[in-house]
């Protein structure tokens, strides 16, 4: 981990929506991604050589609600602990800023959540459940 340079902004948003793609991650939109990276709360990105590797988000209202997004790695650099990286820096961010009795949540993709689980991360069921609603393409539901 040497090579790689810890930057604590948000990636661009062709770089942000590249690596989302190459690393699995659903399609996000270039308006979409143009609005909400600078409306992050904390972002957190990982470099080699200028070219980004990893990254991570922190998004909600800063107070009561906080939300762990865009967690990716790219495949070629996977398997180097840069995952773990990306979430230490999340965790130091949270533990410093999140309020008594605020809530932290994320969507797990397994066996993502083998990493969360490391970080203190817990299943909300059977007391909750995670659900979601996406806009599409279109605008119509």
């Amino acid at each position: 981990m040497d090579r790689v340079n810890v930057e604590h902004i948000p990636p661009s948003a062709a770089e942000y929506l590249a690596l989302r793609k190459i690393a699995g991650l659903s399609a996000m939109s270039k308006e979409g991604a143009e609005i909400g990276l600078p409306n992050s709360l904390f972002a957190v990105c990982l470099r080699e050589e200028n070219e980004i590797v990893g990254m991570g988000r922190v998004i909600g209202d800063g107070g009561c609600f906080f939300q762990v997004v865009d967690i990716a790695v790219h495949p070629d650099q996977q398997g180097r602990g840069y995952g773990k990286l990306i979430m230490s820096e999340i965790m130091n961010y949270l533990r410093e800023h999140v309020p008594a009795r605020g809530l932290v949540s994320l969507l797990a993709d397994v066996p993502a959540d083998r990493l969360y689980a490391q970080f203190g991360f817990a299943y909300t069921s059977p007391k909750s459940e995670g659900m979601w609603w996406r806009q599409e393409e279109d605008g119509t539901e």
